[in-house]
């Protein structure tokens, strides 16, 4: 197996390009396992680690863009203001894994497991992808057509992710058979858009990709305006609103049964984390 050094972003776009069979490694945090299980063996490795173009986050117009090198360590330190990935990032795996795991990677496993993926789905992300031949971006929810399955072409690398800013509380939280480095059962990431008045829902793990919930996300944002709690984060929101919410969220779910947990099981989960959350994003803008 040969290991391929780029030094700049061009110069790994021209090896993709004459090399597609090379297969991206950052972290290799998901890579390796496949590497040391021999479930997989491609005969070259592009080494993006150390793209300098890859590892730098910006603001820009009102939107945030993130490095595919980006790790979760570093969204951790520099990025409080950003909540729900801020906490997909601190669940994920070990201080190790986060020191070397990057967004772009969870990205190019596409795993529905995945926990920075959730976050991604409920900001409305856009993935950008990069070639020889140019640039093009595509919308998070047409870049995972199935489980560990996406849109990249052979000759692409994924270079960042970016989305608008939202101002309104959030969160991510997912379920799992331990409280440590654990591949979630289940996930939920709910972010609250106050200048849209919207809802927006994603969860993770309990589907062939990261669903969203509209009908759930309608529903809510409808009872938040009825309330007039768009307005007035003090006004109080019948009790039965949030329960409803997790009945149309769990809903939304496509859960299968496997090692880690019961099709039935995944479903009541989603409903349960998405209710805590809707009551956390309450509580959090009446505290603001």
């Amino acid at each position: 197996m040969e290991v391929l050094l780029p030094r700049t972003l061009d110069e790994a776009l021209a090896i993709k390009a004459g090399r597609p069979e090379a297969v991206p490694i950052a972290g290799g945090t998901d890579l390796m396992v496949a590497l040391n299980f021999d479930r997989a063996r491609p005969p070259a490795l592009l080494d993006v680690s150390r793209l300098p173009e890859l590892r730098q986050w910006r603001r820009k117009e009102g939107w945030l863009v993130l490095g595919a090198g980006v790790t979760y360590a570093r969204i951790v330190r520099e990025l409080p203001e950003v909540v729900p990935l801020v906490q997909a990032a601190r669940s994920v795996g070990s201080p190790q894994i986060r020191n070397r795991g990057t967004v772009g990677g969870n990205l190019g496993t596409a795993s529905p497991a995945g926990d920075a993926l959730p976050v991604l789905a409920a900001y409305d992300a856009e993935v950008e992808l990069a070639s020889a031949g140019g640039r093009r971006t595509v919308p998070f929810n047409e870049f995972m057509v199935g489980p560990k399955k996406t849109v990249l072409r052979p000759d692409e690398l994924i270079v960042a992710t970016h989305w608008r800013f939202v101002r309104g509380p959030g969160s991510f939280s997912k379920v799992g058979t331990r409280n440590a480095m654990v591949i979630a059962v289940a996930s939920v990431c709910l972010v609250l858009d106050e200048a849209g008045h919207t809802v927006r829902v994603a969860l993770g793990s309990v589907g062939p990709t990261i669903l969203r919930a509209p009908d759930a996300e309608r529903f809510v944002a409808g009872a938040l305006a009825a309330a007039g709690w768009w307005d007035d984060p003090r006004a109080t929101l019948p009790a039965q609103v949030a329960r409803e919410f997790g009945e149309r969220v769990a809903a939304a779910a496509r859960p299968i049964d496997d090692v880690r947990g019961t099709a039935a099981y995944r479903r009541h989960a989603c409903g349960v984390l998405a209710r805590r959350a809707l009551v956390w994003a309450l509580e959090a803008r009446r505290a603001a």
